[in-house]
This record gives structure tokens, sequence and C-alpha cells, in this order.
């Protein structure tokens, strides 16, 4: 499943299933077809997006630590580097931008309408 946020003050931001649910559990939404973030939701939305990527980075930070500690015990087995993974605070902060930038335009964002 494809989630496409909409607001009239921004642009379109697509994610897939995986980040887009992510988000909407942080912020409290529940993940479906169809939603809205108010523009009075979005303040504690934002809120709560920033704790959850600060954590994000906090663990990916610990596990590039760990995964360094485990290469110079192993003497470099071939594993997928924590460098090249994605994480979760990388994709949502094009969703972060989005809300401060509809708050800003006091409009809504809406996903499957």
């Amino acid at each position: 499943m494809i989630y496409e946020f909409k607001s009239r003050v921004t642009g379109t931001v697509v994610m897939n299933k995986g980040p887009a649910e992510w988000i909407l559990g942080v912020i409290g939404k529940q993940p479906g077809p169809q939603g809205i973030i108010t523009v009075e939701q979005m303040p504690a939305a934002i809120e709560a997006l920033r704790k959850a990527i600060e954590e994000d980075k906090r663990a990916v930070r610990e596990a590039r630590r760990e995964s360094a500690h485990r290469e110079e015990e192993e003497d470099g087995e071939d594993e997928e580097s924590p460098a090249a993974t994605v994480t979760h605070a990388q994709r949502a902060w094009p969703f972060v931008e989005m809300l401060l930038e509809a708050q800003k335009g006091g409009r809504e964002i809406t996903w499957g309408v």
C-alpha cells in the first residue's frame, strides 16, 4: 500500500506502507486507507515526530557503534552496512516539513481522500 499525503498549501508526500504507518503511529493516528490531520493536531504531531526522530537517531548511532565493535572482533564479515540503511528519521523529515508548512498555512493534511 502506498500513502499519498496531501495538503492545499504543500506538495504531496508519497510513502510506502512501513514508513507511513510508523509516522501515523507516532502521531497517534490510525493507519488506514483514509485519514486527516487537522491544524489543531499538528503541534502535537510535530513534537511527537521530533522526539521519535531523535530516539531513532540515537538507536542508529548505538547500532553503528556496536557494528563497528563487532567488525573489529570478526575480521570484517560481509554484512550490510548500517550506514547504507535509510532510517525512519530520514524518511520522516519530508513529512515533518509538510506538517510545518500546512500548519503555517492553516490547512489540514489528508490521505486517501
